[in-house]
């Protein structure tokens, strides 16, 4: 028998994964719903382990099924991915490109893609159009004609970006939602949507967030992704930004903004920048828990906090779920570090 670590039963191996999957399956078949859900429930007061995050997140999934559009079909990760997704009955997908290619490139993968959409933009908008496909080209057009946008120009970006034409899909009803990222940029990934779906209300500005799934604790980082050296006032729209949706995953804020300095110990641009932002974050949202300036060690180990903030109730020292980082580089380096460091994904 091995030690499989805390949470773990003796001789469980830690790389049963298979083993797991079946079981986590086998248990949403035939275990009570209710009971299920009263196991899982979220304590505001606990940290959200990555098990029971992935549990409440495919169930969720399944609970609602929405219809996901996946530009990058032609990328053998994105086409292991669908695979995992229909094994999981998680969500119905459409996959955009070439068809031929894309059924070789998942037989090769092994993958099976019964019961997925493809969608060759070339072939429903040139070779057999179809009157949907050309809802897009207006809707594009129209969408974009004020920047001077022409009809033809929006069926060539259709054609060649898709992109574009995943977001329309989503702009004309035809899917609810659309992942990319596997070969194309940030920026490629981002425009569509910033152009034609556009920011919700109240926010000015988009950023993005990582869920890190450690051994023991989920984590939210922000903007890691995105803007390059925010304003205090962009740092606190990143920081709200990213606490609702850490809420909506299940996850409760606790809001670290983060520096090389804690509290008062230290004066410098980048920290008074951090200190004003969190001044704007609390006064803006006075009911969520947020702590300024903070370094990352005060923030998430007790003991540390412990020290740091002797003698002063923090409810964010040492106990910190949503960390949120004062430019992208900081934020960008630290993901990866930790990504690699300990090998989540």
């Amino acid at each position: 028998l091995r030690d499989a670590g805390p949470g773990r039963p003796s001789g469980h191996l830690r790389t049963s994964s298979i083993k797991l999957e079946a079981a986590e399956h086998l248990m949403e078949l035939h275990l009570d719903k209710k009971f299920g859900a009263a196991m899982v429930r979220d304590n505001p007061t606990e940290d959200v382990s990555p098990i029971i995050f992935k549990h409440n997140m495919f169930a969720a999934a399944r609970l609602n099924k929405q219809h996901i559009v996946l530009p990058e079909g032609d990328d053998v990760r994105v086409l292991t991915a669908t695979g995992e997704l229909l094994h999981r009955g998680l969500c119905d997908v459409t996959l955009l490109g070439p068809e031929e290619q894309i059924r070789t490139l998942a037989e090769k993968a092994h993958v099976n893609l019964d019961g997925v959409a493809i969608v060759d933009p070339h072939k429903v908008l040139l070779d057999e159009p179809q009157e949907w496909a050309e809802g897009l080209v207006q809707g594009l057009w129209k969408a974009r004609e004020e920047k001077g946008m022409t009809e033809s120009s929006a069926r060539e970006l259709l054609l060649h970006d898709e992109a574009y034409f995943g977001t329309m899909m989503m702009m004309n009803g035809l899917a609810d939602g659309m992942v990319s990222g596997a070969c194309h940029s940030t920026a490629n990934t981002m425009r569509p949507a910033l152009q034609l779906i556009k920011m919700a209300p109240g926010f000015s500005m988009a950023s993005s967030v990582f869920f890190m799934l450690l051994r023991d604790k989920v984590f939210v980082y922000g903007d890691c992704a995105i803007n390059v050296d925010p304003t205090a006032e962009e740092l606190a729209q990143i920081a709200l930004a990213s606490a609702r949706t850490s809420r909506a995953f299940g996850i409760s804020p606790r809001i670290a903004m983060l520096s090389y300095a804690t509290g008062d110990s230290n004066q410098g641009p980048m920290i008074d920048k951090v200190r004003e932002a969190t001044e704007i974050a609390r006064e803006r949202a006075p009911d969520e828990l947020i702590e300024g300036p903070i370094q990352f060690d005060a923030a998430v180990d007790p003991a540390v906090a412990a020290v740091k903030f002797k003698g002063q109730d923090s409810p964010v020292a040492g106990k910190a779920t949503v960390c949120i980082f004062p430019d992208l580089n900081a934020g960008n380096n630290a993901y990866k570090a930790v990504q690699q460091a300990s090998k989540s994904s």
